[in-house]
């Protein structure tokens, strides 16, 4: 094995979109992180779960898990305003709604949550220059031809990951962006990553040469599977971050468009922050 860094930070967000929460360990298993993305806030007018890429005020919200009740891993959720409420608790979708601005639900990871009918007549297609925050004259990303275990994660019904359930990002990736526009905030809860790793220092972007390997994670052993497309919500302000255009033309120009990449798990093991990485094969 030939080591490429530590971990630096290990990221969990209970609700798809929200701020979410940092750990010192966890165990991988099959779903990534436990209870990473296990809820999720469907658009209730496009029945879809991207409310994030159409309301930043939804990543200004905030999720954790408390400690463990008899009632089972539920998140709390605290609204910018400071309310907080679990996931679970009547009336809770309605004030979340109220928060970003939008018709929401809050769902667990349940076959039926997937099942909604938009209504506004628009298709996601539709929306795509929009969402991808691709400007003209820019390519968009090619969604035509989906990895089958894409597919297969989606189908399956489990967390609302976008893609895979890890997602890896390199401190170097970030100095890099941060390198090409010094005026931007390249900051790391821009690009919601599950593990940061610190110490890769080969190349600009050093976890795209990863692409295809295995790596070992602590006790863990991951498959790297694909870059990941970045999106319109790199360029939301929340929190106390400003809205940036410019993050998105950063990532077009240096890297394609993609950042960190993209990882599913092949033997299970414990992580925590400070583990070595490195690479197997």
């Amino acid at each position: 094995m030939r080591g490429t860094g530590t971990v630096a930070g290990l990221f969990r967000y209970p609700v798809k979109s929200m701020l979410g929460e940092e750990l010192d360990a966890a165990m991988l298993g099959q779903d990534g992180i436990p209870g990473d993305r296990a809820w999720g806030v469907r658009d209730e007018v496009r029945g879809d779960f991207f409310v994030g890429k159409r309301s930043a005020r939804l990543m200004s919200c905030s999720a954790w898990y408390p400690a463990r009740s008899e009632k089972g891993l539920v998140p709390q959720i605290r609204l910018p305003g400071g309310e907080s409420f679990r996931a679970d608790a009547e009336g809770a979708a309605e004030r979340v709604g109220q928060g970003v601005g939008r018709e929401v639900t809050l769902w667990p990871a349940v076959p039926e949550a997937r099942r909604a009918t938009p209504r506004d007549g628009r298709s996601l297609l539709d929306e795509m220059q929009d969402l991808m925050a691709r400007e003209e004259g820019e390519p968009l990303p090619d969604f035509s031809n989906p990895p089958p275990e894409l597919i297969e994660i989606y189908a399956r019904n489990g967390p609302f990951f976008d893609a895979f359930p890890l997602l890896l990002v390199t401190r170097r990736s970030l100095e890099s962006l941060s390198e090409a526009a010094p005026d931007s905030q390249m900051d790391v809860r821009r690009f919601r990553p599950n593990i940061l790793i610190e110490g890769a220092e080969s190349g600009s972007f050093p976890e795209q040469d990863w692409i295809g390997r295995r790596i070992r994670i602590g006790d863990a052993v991951v498959s790297i599977h694909s870059a990941c497309i970045r999106c319109v919500m790199t360029t939301h302000g929340f929190a106390d971050l400003p809205r940036d255009a410019r993050v998105m033309r950063t990532l077009v120009k240096e890297a394609e468009g993609n950042l960190g990449v993209y990882a599913t798990v092949e033997e299970p093991g414990e992580v925590g922050r400070g583990d070595l990485v490195a690479l197997i094969d």
